[in-house]
C-alpha cells in the first residue's frame, strides 16, 4: 500500500468569513493565498493549507474549471457544532503564542502537559472551533 504524505489541506465551516478570515490572518498570523464569497485559503506550512468555508457554501457542490467538487457537508451533519484542529509549533515558541494570545484577548482554555513530553494551549476561534497549539511529541515520541 501506497503511504500519504499527510495533510494538504483541513476544512473549517464558519458563519462569517470576514470575521474568521482575520482570526486566522490578524491573530495566528496565516498567510491568505486565495478568497472568494465561498471561503478562503490560508498557507499553514509547506504544502498544507487550511480552507475556511461558509457554512452555506459547504452544503452546496462547486464547479471548477477542472469539475465539480462535491458539498463537504451533508444535510444531516451540516449543523453549527464546532470543529477541531491542532497547528504544531516549537517548544520554544508555545509561551510566545500564549502571550500572544491574551494578548488579542483570546481566552487560552486550557493546557496540558502530554505523557510523551508534549504540551498543548487550547482556544477558540470565532466560530466555536477548538484550537490547539501543539508540541512535538503527542501520539509519538519525539525520536518516533
Amino acid at each position: 500500500m501506497q503511504k500519504l504524505d499527510g495533510f494538504a489541506e483541513v476544512a473549517l465551516f464558519v458563519d462569517d468569513l470576514a470575521r474568521s478570515g482575520a482570526f486566522y490572518e490578524q491573530i495566528l498570523g496565516l498567510k491568505k493565498i486565495e478568497s472568494s464569497e465561498r471561503g478562503c485559503v490560508f498557507r499553514v506550512a509547506a504544502r498544507q493549507v487550511l480552507l475556511l468555508v461558509t457554512r452555506r457554501a459547504a452544503r452546496t457542490p462547486s464547479r471548477t474549471p477542472g469539475g465539480l467538487v462535491p458539498s463537504c457537508a451533508v444535510a444531516h451533519r451540516a449543523g453549527p457544532g464546532p470543529g477541531h484542529i491542532a497547528f504544531g509549533l516549537s517548544p520554544r515558541a508555545l509561551e510566545s503564542w500564549r502571550r500572544q494570545l491574551e494578548g488579542h484577548g483570546v481566552e487560552v482554555l486550557s493546557y496540558v502537559a502530554w505523557p510523551r513530553g508534549a504540551r498543548s494551549l487550547y482556544f477558540r476561534d470565532p466560530d466555536g472551533h477548538l484550537i490547539e497549539l501543539a508540541t512535538p511529541g503527542i501520539w509519538y515520541t519525539r525520536r518516533g
